[in-house]
């Protein structure tokens, strides 16, 4: 296996890493730069749990290569707050309900975010369509769909 040093920005931050070549994303991101919260999930990329941005599109970490990503602009959840202030998404998020055991709401938010940046008012089938890469198996995806809603309306300054 061939060690190569890799320059990562994550979250705005450029971090520098040895790691052999086969390894993903999601594991260089969860066990060298200790970013847990990027989910570890099927590892076949079919749950979206390790769902993170690069270069603003959802890309799933657990089948992408961390020197694919090398001179891009990866975003994992930890980088989504502006500071102490949670980005619009996790608070509808959190309000809604949309989080029950968790596990999903990472990528799910992440994905989402994606969609919002891109489409600012988007209709439920275009959420649906953005979500279609992200499973849950607790919340029937309802109070989901809502918080997206909720966070465009916020974000477009309408009465909820």
């Amino acid at each position: 296996m061939t060690e190569s040093i890799l320059r990562l920005t994550v979250n705005g931050a450029l971090h520098t890493v040895v790691t052999s070549s086969h390894r993903t994303l999601l594991e260089v991101l969860r066990k060298d730069l200790d970013m847990t919260g990027t989910k570890h999930g099927c590892d076949l990329g079919e749950c979206g749990a390790c769902t993170v941005l690069v270069d603003s599109k959802p890309m799933l970490s657990c089948i992408t290569l961390a020197s694919q990503v090398e001179g891009r602009e990866i975003t994992t959840i930890e980088g989504l707050s502006d500071g102490p202030f949670p980005d619009e998404l996790q608070t509808a998020f959190s309000e809604l309900g949309a989080a029950q055991c968790g596990y999903c709401t990472p990528g799910m938010i992440l994905s989402s975010r994606s969609l919002l940046d891109t489409n600012p008012d988007p209709t439920t089938d275009d959420i649906n369509e953005a979500l279609a890469g992200n499973l849950c198996r607790c919340t029937g995806y309802v109070a989901i769909i809502s918080a997206v809603h909720l966070a465009a309306t916020r974000t477009l300054g309408r009465a909820e």
